[in-house]
């Protein structure tokens, strides 16, 4: 049985979430850190999404994220569904969209929590759920000339 702590820090925060953001900007792994910091919080988990440079057993030279209206309160309402899960102090998730380089950051988000399980685990949610759930669509532009679309992230 796990133990049972009556000290705020262990709890949800009341506002945990901090940062949220779909933007045609660069993203900064540093700004969404910021953003999460919280002294209650013993662990902080952080993902980094980056444009690779194949997919597929194919050469990807550049790609394009594009979203419907919607996807901004779509990430909202996952990061609050997160919360309500995790005992999570600080939330943070932003998603580019927009024509990307291969290197360029696609998604960064973060989760503190008391503990670090529970920051990986909820970080883990996070990501998994912004990507099968958002309306956001990836164009890939091959080495070869073709071209694919893939559907949400």
């Amino acid at each position: 049985m796990a133990p049972m702590y009556d000290h705020p820090g262990e709890q949800a925060a009341a506002d945990p979430i901090k940062l949220i953001g779909v933007r045609e900007t660069a993203l900064s792994v540093d700004e969404v850190f910021r953003a999460v910091g919280d002294d209650a919080s013993g662990g902080t988990a952080l993902f980094v999404g980056t444009v690779r440079n194949h997919d597929g057993g194919a050469d990807v030279d550049a790609l394009g994220y594009s979203c419907h209206p919607s996807a901004e309160a779509e990430v909202r309402r996952i990061a609050e569904k997160v919360c309500a899960e995790y005992p999570v102090r600080a939330l943070a998730a932003v998603h580019r969209v927009g024509d990307l380089s291969v290197g360029d950051l696609a998604v960064v988000v973060a989760v503190s929590c008391p503990h670090r399980g529970e920051a990986f685990d909820a970080c883990r949610k996070l990501i998994d759920d912004l990507k099968h759930e958002v309306p956001i669509w990836k164009h890939q532009r091959f080495s070869d000339g073709t071209e694919e679309w893939v559907g949400a992230c």
